[in-house]
């Protein structure tokens, strides 16, 4: 399951990212989106979990957890339609 991180703090890391969830299980990948042009963080990004029961547990464990100075919100990622 595709996990979609919002409103993460500008200088949280992947590895950081990945040390949160993988609290409640294997991470298939872990991604911080960054601009092309300057490499800084948009504040998004994405957590892949193989088993739906440990990407639901994160979902509802981390949703408004405060990371830094923000509430991270978590929800299911939207299949993207091409």
């Amino acid at each position: 399951m595709k996990l979609l991180v919002r409103n993460l703090d500008r200088s949280t890391t992947a590895d950081e990212l990945h040390d949160l969830f993988k609290a409640f299980g294997t991470i298939q990948s872990c991604t911080v989106v960054k601009d092309v042009t300057t490499g800084a963080s948009k504040g998004f990004g994405f957590v892949e979990m193989p088993k739906v029961g440990d990407a639901k547990a994160a979902l509802i464990n981390l949703n408004g957890k405060l990371v830094g100075a923000n509430k991270i919100r978590v929800k299911k990622a939207e299949d993207r339609s091409a």
